[in-house]
């Protein structure tokens, strides 16, 4: 359960969630014990290899045990999960949808279908519409970026890495990808509108490699795209702010919740409404980083 040294202070209504992706190559139960100690206000469930994410019972478990609810569901949408709950793409994203329902998660988010992948593309826009109204469940498609090998760039998804270009319902914007793409990410949240109800908070340094820093240690308007989310009504579209940053060169559990508990702090701090935004505030906790003696 949550560490009873925390204290409360006000902030933000929108919920801020940690990835279980962002815990790796810890699995799990670990990013259910890491959020529950800083205070995270829930988790998105990565469904890749891993087979704890892949078994909801087992999620429900953990869910009981840490006192942490799944906030949202990223479907095995990865080059490494075409095999996770199936080889059929749309079985996965109806199982995905399936497994949120039960844990009581409202998102799903999703990537486009891969070039090769021609049969899921041309349906994939409309099997995202139909199961978004399952169970009052979003299905926010996320911005991606182009490969770069060497001097060739090539773009994998079908018809592209920007989603806007498409149009849906609702969209994930991922801040790593942004930079990674060379997209303006602050351009593109205003692309995407009222219809974006998920972020990704992360970080990129403008290389074309999928970085997932710390927010505030890269190029990214990580703070400005906050603030705006937090003054322009996310909450009220049930937005969740994710942080799913990379933690897997840490050697040690004190040093990968030390970055985790830094991101929590910076996405409190820029989630807080501005004066005269008139924005709702409520009590949490404030996030604690463990002392040296703790686990490792």
């Amino acid at each position: 359960m949550r560490d009873a040294r925390t204290t409360a202070r006000d902030v933000s209504v929108v919920p801020v969630a940690l990835s279980t992706a962002s815990v790796y190559p810890e699995g799990v139960e670990a990013a259910f014990a890491i959020a529950a100690e800083l205070g995270y206000d829930g988790l998105e469930l990565m469904v890749w290899t891993d087979p704890v994410s892949q078994d909801v019972r087992a999620v429900e478990r953990l869910t009981h045990r840490y006192g942490v609810p799944v906030l949202a569901i990223h479907a095995p949408c990865l080059a490494v999960t075409q095999r996770v709950w199936g080889a059929d793409p749309i079985a996965r994203i109806r199982r995905s949808v399936d497994a949120a329902g039960k844990l009581g998660a409202r998102t799903v988010v999703m990537h486009p279908p891969f070039r090769w992948q021609r049969r899921y593309a041309a349906a994939f826009a409309d099997e995202v519409a139909r199961a978004g109204e399952y169970q009052g469940i979003a299905l926010p498609v996320e911005n991606m970026f182009p490969v770069t090998r060497g001097a060739i760039s090539t773009v994998p998804y079908a018809p592209g890495y920007d989603p806007t270009e498409v149009g849906h319902r609702n969209y994930t914007l991922d801040l790593s990808h942004t930079a990674a793409a060379g997209t303006d990410a602050l351009e593109m949240m205003r692309r995407m509108g009222g219809r974006l109800n998920h972020l990704h908070l992360t970080d990129g340094s403008g290389s074309p490699r999928d970085e997932h820093l710390v927010p505030g240690r890269g190029t990214q308007p990580c703070a400005e795209v906050c603030q705006a989310l937090a003054d322009g009504g996310f909450a009220d579209v049930g937005g969740v702010v994710v942080l799913e940053v990379s933690t897997r060169r840490c050697r040690t559990r004190l040093e990968r919740t030390g970055l985790l508990a830094e991101s929590l702090l910076f996405a409190r701090l820029h989630l807080a409404p501005t004066a005269g935004s008139a924005r709702p505030v409520r009590q949490v906790p404030e996030p604690q980083v463990p002392e040296p003696a703790g686990r490792l």
